[in-house]
């Protein structure tokens, strides 16, 4: 399993966003039929509805999905970092986020300059929420870290990241 870990250390997931763990749980993550792997380029177009999400796991388990930019507005100076873009609290174990409890909206990738990182993180319940995990206050300068830590999370159990960088006006579709 720690080869699995690899890009993420490569893509500096771990250490500006997350700390090391052990992955528990798989986690599929599809925009279209085009799955993410770690350090996969999408288009910002591509990405403009919510990813298929579908996690492993038993149905008694309960997950919370973070999905963030740590590069925010710019990779060189992540000023913002990081840019929560979704948080689904109280999803079961062997479903997907459609399950659980959408806190914070799906907001597409729009990398304004450079390579963005877009990363999903699972992490495990240990109770569930029962509607504790507020909405926070704005998108910008959020930490993954803090929030597990408020909610009592601990590390994640899966994560996947791709980048995006800005289209050429020209080149969407």
């Amino acid at each position: 399993m720690a080869c699995s870990i690899d890009p993420l250390v490569v893509g500096k997931v771990i250490g500006d966003v997350i700390d090391i763990f052990v992955p528990t749980i798989n986690m599929s993550v599809y925009y279209g039929s085009k799955r993410v792997s770690n350090g996969c380029e999408l288009k910002p177009s591509a990405t403009t509805d919510p990813p298929t999400v579908q996690i492993s796991g038993h149905p008694n388990d309960l997950y919370t999905l973070v999905m963030s930019d740590p590069d925010a507005p710019s990779p060189s100076e992540p000023a913002m970092r990081e840019w929560v873009h979704w948080i689904v609290v109280d999803i079961p174990g062997g479903s997907d986020p459609s399950q659980g409890r959408e806190v914070l909206a799906y907001a597409a990738p729009r990398p304004p300059v450079g390579i963005h990182r877009y990363i999903f993180m699972l992490f495990q319940q240990k109770i569930p929420t029962g509607g504790s995990v507020q909405q926070p206050a704005a998108r910008n300068n959020f930490k993954t870290r803090d929030f597990a830590d408020q909610y009592g999370l601990g590390l994640p159990v899966a994560t996947v990241y791709f980048n995006a960088q800005k289209e050429p006006m020209n080149k969407r579709r």
